[in-house]
């Protein structure tokens, strides 16, 4: 069992997710291929390692064991990749697609780990998601990040990041407000048919905020216009009567917020959440490359 790491890879993913489902969203598995992988585990050691509890799974004293091992087993593996690596002699470009919030926002903070440990050139390609899938299907890329999964076949999509959208304003706001404070200011929007736009209004509209009502002073094609527009805006109250509001991903304002030229506010009763993806074509999934870039991207904790 020792000898095949994928098993345990799934046991700490369990772990870390506290959870068989989220577990498989990571792994681009199906669920009962990791509860299948756990009971491999548990019929080898002849002993319960995780029991599934109400809120998500808890390890039991032999489970608490076995983590310490596969930790420790872990990263000597990520040493052993990166020493791996050195031995492949391939002189080439290694090309990912990346959807535009990622790309221009959240890639950039990995690109020089991602090129030391394959020791090749990085090449990014950013486009809209659906795009981007299309060039992986063509071939034409070797690994797509993207902010929505659009499903086709003999593709493995994996869960990557979770991101949060941001009600925003150039202009102090409360730090929470009031469904009905949301008619009270001017916004700058996303296109209609971007997935921005679409998740904020299904979203909003799941919790009975009709975005039709709001007074929309500007609709801008992409998020990088939006965040100046706001920033470039009258302020209130001394240059305008209303805030001027907009919302965008936390990877896109956070240098904003934490340099104060944006102020932020939470809106009662709404999460605005999504997941970002990392997809790649089933027959490349032993790729050592592609395998490596993948490993690195679900490992940096210091992305955005």
């Amino acid at each position: 069992m020792l000898k095949d790491f994928a098993k345990l890879e799934t046991f700490l993913i369990v772990v870390r997710e506290r959870s068989f489902s989220k577990a498989s969203a990571k792994l681009g598995i199906s669920q009962p291929a990791v509860t299948q992988q756990i009971k491999y585990i548990e019929e080898y050691l002849d002993t319960k390692i995780i029991e599934r509890k109400k809120n998500g799974v808890k390890l039991t004293k032999d489970g608490e064991k076995l983590l310490t091992i596969a930790l420790r087993l872990e990263r000597a593996i990520i040493t052993a990749e990166k020493e791996t690596m050195k031995i492949i002699k391939k002189d080439f470009s290694f090309n990912i697609g990346a959807s535009f919030t990622i790309g221009n926002y959240i890639l950039p903070n990995c690109l020089g780990n991602i090129k030391e440990v394959i020791k090749n050139d990085v090449f990014v390609k950013i486009d809209s998601s659906d795009n981007i899938i299309e060039a992986l299907i063509e071939k034409k890329i070797d690994l797509a990040l993207i902010e929505s999964p659009i499903f086709k076949d003999n593709i493995v999509y994996r869960e990557w990041l979770e991101d949060e959208f941001v009600l925003f304003s150039n202009s102090p706001l409360p730090k929470t407000v009031k469904k009905e404070d949301l008619l009270t200011f001017s916004w700058i929007c996303r296109e209609w048919g971007s997935n921005t736009r679409r998740i904020i209004n299904e979203t909003l509209d799941d919790v009975g905020i009709d975005c039709t009502t709001f007074d929309i002073k500007g609709v801008v094609s992409s998020s990088t216009g939006v965040k100046h527009t706001v920033l470039k805006s009258p302020k209130f109250p001394e240059e305008s009567p209303k805030p001027t509001v907009a919302i965008l991903s936390k990877y896109v304002v956070q240098d904003d917020l934490l340099n104060n030229s944006l102020h932020e506010s939470k809106i009662r009763g709404c999460k605005l959440k999504r997941k970002l993806y990392l997809a790649y074509l089933k027959d490349r999934k032993n790729d050592a490359f592609v395998d490596t870039v993948s490993s690195c991207l679900m490992c940096n904790k210091n992305l955005g």
